[in-house]
């Protein structure tokens, strides 16, 4: 995304690493909150120029991402969040409680996804407020913050709550730039404008039950689970840890973007900048990374050689031994996907013995996770 931004952006990025203060692993009640001018700069200065995918990816079609949250939420201190993708990050996000959040995608489209997402959230102050809002419809009178998702999604389903009020799209979207613009100070382009505008009218059209099929056959029967299904599913144990799960971890979500520590990057996980640039950003923060999700990104990248220099890119980011990966394997049948854990310094250090050359050897090393 291209802001306009008063001062130059490379002038801005060196003040916000100048004022970023070297410290030991941070955990997340050490947060820093980043200023607007930080966030611009970050914003601006780690992106790349950005490309295009087969599919817009509107919202995320993986149903079992609460699978390997267990397992990572037993580690001594949560580091650094790298993501790619829509709003599974920000389930990761609330879980996980890291020091601060980069979610980066080659797609601009991505990064003002997550800019509306951070407008809506901070205009709600509570889930059923935006539940109203994402889906531009309103608000049933008797919603408690006790309510499960569930509940919740199926309160946004009755014909009082789907009432077409006119006009209350664009009213909606009025608050959200706004907020952007007047509130964060952000310079957002008409191209960014009518990006944010397509999105949100996708999901005011698409409602609670609206699937990332993907272009799939709809005569075919599909795994592919709707939006509410995957904010009201649950992890190995039993506990919905999405982000929509819970009061507290809705609230908790919402803290990380009115701090505006969940930085959006337009970036290649093989490019020449973004992922290097997050990285070097970290370093002087004295930060590692404790989580890279990166979905099922790497098996495109192995369709080229782009994998190798991804994996050199990752070498570039810090880590240490807790610093793990979060992979997502799509299956042929209708189970649809997995989730899988894999430890980045081995990996690493695999990749460096020349014993990865396919994405069949990333899958073989990664593991379940634990429950």
């Amino acid at each position: 995304m291209r802001f306009r931004i008063a001062l130059a952006g490379a002038a801005v990025l060196a003040a916000a690493l100048g004022s970023a203060q070297p410290a030991p692993r941070a955990d997340a009640s050490r947060r820093t909150p980043l200023s607007d001018a930080d966030f611009h700069a970050l914003v601006t200065g780690l992106s790349e120029p950005g490309g295009t995918f087969i599919t817009d990816n509107l919202l995320s079609n993986e149903i079992a991402f609460q699978d390997v949250l267990p397992e990572l939420q037993r580690r001594r201190v949560q580091g650094a969040y790298v993501g790619v993708g829509p709003e599974q990050n920000l389930s990761y996000i609330a879980a996980l409680q890291p020091p601060i959040a980069f979610v980066v995608d080659l797609q601009r489209g991505n990064l003002r996804l997550h800019l509306l997402y951070k407008a809506l959230i901070e205009l709600s102050n509570n889930r059923a407020d935006f539940l109203s809002r994402i889906f531009c419809r309103l608000r049933p009178h008797d919603l408690t913050v006790e309510m499960s998702a569930a509940q919740l999604f199926d309160a946004y389903r009755t014909p009082q709550a789907r009432a077409v009020v006119p006009g209350l799209l664009d009213i909606r979207l009025q608050e959200v730039f706004d907020r952007l613009t007047r509130v964060h100070r952000f310079g957002l382009t008409r191209e960014d404008r009518n990006g944010i505008r397509a999105i949100y009218r996708a999901w005011c059209e698409g409602g609670p039950d609206m699937r990332g099929d993907f272009g799939r056959n709809p005569s075919i029967p599909s795994w592919v689970p709707s939006y509410a299904e995957m904010m009201s599913a649950a992890d190995p144990f039993g506990e919905n840890q999405s982000f929509l799960g819970s009061e507290d971890r809705y609230l908790r979500l919402r803290q990380y973007e009115l701090d505006n520590l969940i930085v959006p990057i337009v970036g290649d996980f093989a490019g020449d900048k973004a992922l290097r640039a997050v990285g070097a950003y970290l370093t002087r923060r004295g930060l590692t990374v404790g989580t890279f999700y990166t979905s099922n990104v790497e098996d495109y990248l192995f369709r080229s050689d782009a994998w190798r220099r991804f994996f050199r890119n990752v070498g570039a980011l810090p880590i240490d031994d807790e610093s793990i990966f979060i992979r997502t394997y799509f299956t042929q049948s209708l189970e649809g996907m997995r989730e899988y854990v894999d430890p980045i310094r081995p990996t690493l250090e695999a990749f460096g013995k020349g014993e990865i050359r396919s994405y069949d050897d990333v899958i073989a090393r990664s593991r379940v996770p634990r429950s």
